[in-house]
């Protein structure tokens, strides 16, 4: 199903069509010669830290053994040189040059009457290669440690793509053949893909994903281990043509770097696509910003969020009803590349689902904050600060590294795609860094804010979510301050913001160094009959400190308090959701504005 949605994708998306046996790439440098082979100079393709891209023979997949790509590859296939020094390295670098110029000499002889072809070997004859190194630019080729092809002087082409070396690719490619295992003879069969009958490819293209230091394949087989049956071994056990692994693989490597269609999350690498383009709704072209906002245009998140809501609101998602929508999660292995997940679905089901998942998390806000939380500052809200960017679970939000979870986002990103509760390991985490940051400061000294908007919100979304899908009839947690919501747990939660407003009152204008939520949040949040007559000790003590107006108004704000709660029945213990709306509950109450409390103040 993976591989027929991307072939399908393949042969929608025209820009990405490549001749039979060629793919893109990106080259760092080009060697020009003269016809004679004699080095001319060292071009440099780089712009941006990227080369330049172009139309090149696909590349050969790779073994353990040393194989060449036809007239392009890295240094040490081209110059016989390791970017590591030690003797191995050194040792299997020069075996790679000499497989490289051995696969040039082989060529067909009317193919090595080429003029470019030619001049390679007589680039190879003359030890040109002593010259390049004399180059200006050789420095800084040799620390890129990039692509590299050769160019004749006066020829508009880069020489593996003059007439002649095209011709022979392609009827190299139908043909089947490959370097990486000559005992393999080509066989036709019916290709699972397309079902037509064709050549089948013996191995699959390798593709390099974000967090990953080495090249990786989604289809991937293994020989003589059990898994042959009815003498088809490897890759003919489960026969895919040559055109099908081409386009599926071309298809796939252009998602993976399309700056549009792929998102990363965690050590998830999430790329999406339309069956068609929509001309209603681009949920395509706007999926990765509820993932993440944008780091130069924090903007473009928010616009895409609102686009969501007014195709739902408006009626626009029915017209592409038909319209199915794919969503991919991958993430590296050692042996191949892990599928994490795999939705499919209609535009207008995603939409839907996606905008109640921000219905679900839509809570009150500072004037400074966005309106929306994207799912990696959700993440980043309840992970730990870390300096390691290379760890593939750290997610990146505003500048900094997080260290995810393992398999949240994973389940999270489940959880909106099939509109279903939010995982359990979520609620856990989100309590555990509540906890953990209670008497943490940040860098310039000012108590960090424990329970965080993003916070709040997944605690607010994730019990609201399980009673309306669950039907539990519960009223659900408000989005903003309830004078009238009388959860026991809502309720502790904003009387034990108030008190500790009343402490911080007492304090200007000084600034305290700690407050009541360092030592008593924890226990007040789960044991609240046991700390409640502690508190209201020191509220007393703090209210003696403020100006009668003042004192007069927090008396009676804590009056109205107080009078949802019977003070015979506070509860010994608080439930894992009564502590999830203690926490919403304080979070309300310090973020919200009373006009009164300011002009007294």
């Amino acid at each position: 199903m993976i591989l027929q949605a991307l072939y399908e994708y393949y042969d929608r998306k025209e820009e990405i069509h490549t001749p039979e046996g060629f793919e893109k790439e990106e080259l760092d440098f080009i060697i020009l010669l003269k016809k004679d082979g004699t080095f001319v100079d060292l071009l440099n393709m780089r712009e941006n830290n990227r080369g330049r891209q172009y139309l090149l023979p696909k590349a050969v997949i790779r073994t353990a053994a040393p194989n060449p790509n036809l007239l392009w590859d890295k240094h040490e296939y081209i110059f016989g040189l390791s970017k590591e020094t030690d003797n191995k390295k050194m040792d299997k670098a020069r075996k790679c040059n000499h497989k490289f110029i051995e696969k040039i000499n082989n060529l067909p002889a009317e193919i090595k009457c080429d003029d470019g072809v030619k001049a390679v070997t007589s680039f190879y004859k003359k030890n040109q290669i002593v010259k390049i190194r004399k180059h200006p630019l050789w420095d800084e080729c040799s620390k890129i440690y990039g692509w590299l092809s050769f160019q004749l002087e006066d020829d508009a082409n880069i020489i593996p793509m003059r007439e002649a070396i095209r011709k022979y690719q392609k009827s190299e490619f139908l043909a089947g053949k490959t370097d990486s295992d000559k005992k393999a003879k080509p066989i036709e069969w019916a290709c699972l893909v397309t079902g037509k009958k064709r050549v089948i490819a013996r191995l699959h293209t390798e593709l390099r994903l974000h967090g990953s230091d080495k090249n990786v394949k989604i289809v991937a087989f293994q020989k003589n281990s059990g898994f042959d049956s009815y003498k088809k071994e490897q890759a003919f056990n489960a026969p895919i043509s040559i055109q099908a692994e081409s386009a599926y693989s071309t298809a796939l490597k252009y998602l993976i770097n399309s700056p549009t269609n792929h998102v990363l999350s965690s050590d998830i690498t999430i790329v999406f696509w339309a069956e068609k383009r929509s001309t209603a709704f681009d949920l395509e072209n706007n999926f990765q910003w509820y993932i993440t906002h944008p780091k130069d245009d924090s903007d473009r998140g928010v616009q895409a969020i609102k686009a969501l809501y007014e195709a739902v609101e408006s009626g626009k998602l029915p017209l592409d009803e038909g319209n199915r929508f794919y969503v991919l999660g991958l993430s590296p292995n050692a042996a191949r590349i892990s599928i994490r997940f795999w939705k499919v679905g209609t535009v207008k089901d995603f939409a839907e689902r996606i905008k109640q998942h921000f219905d679900d998390l839509d809570i009150i806000k500072a004037d400074y904050e966005k309106p929306y939380c994207t799912l990696n500052e959700l993440l980043a809200s309840i992970s730990i600060e870390t300096k390691d960017f290379r760890k593939p679970s750290a997610v990146y939000y505003k500048g900094k590294f997080y260290d995810v979870p393992p398999n949240l986002a994973e389940a999270v990103i489940r959880s909106i795609l099939n509109g279903t509760p939010y995982p359990d390991t979520i609620l856990h985490q989100c309590f555990r860094r509540i906890r953990a940051e209670i008497a943490r400061k940040d860098k310039n000294g000012k108590l960090m804010q424990n329970v965080s908007r993003p916070r709040a919100a997944i605690l607010k979304a994730y019990f609201n979510r399980i009673n309306r899908i669950n039907n539990h009839n519960k009223k659900e947690i408000p989005m903003a301050l309830d004078p009238e919501y009388d959860d026991v747990g809502y309720v502790l939660g904003r009387l034990f913001a108030l008190l500790e407003k009343i402490q911080e009152q007492s304090a200007k204008p000084n600034r305290l160094n700690s407050t009541i939520r360092e030592r008593y949040y924890g226990s007040f949040s789960s044991s609240p009959a046991v700390v409640m007559q502690s508190l209201m000790n020191l509220k007393n003590h703090h209210l003696k400190k403020l100006n009668s107006g003042l004192r007069n108004w927090y008396e009676n704000k804590l009056a109205e308090v107080l009078n949802l709660l019977d003070a015979k029945k506070i509860p010994a213990h608080l439930r894992l959701d009564q502590q999830a709306k203690f926490a919403v509950g304080y979070y309300h109450q310090r973020i919200h504005k009373d006009k009164k409390e300011n002009t007294i103040n």
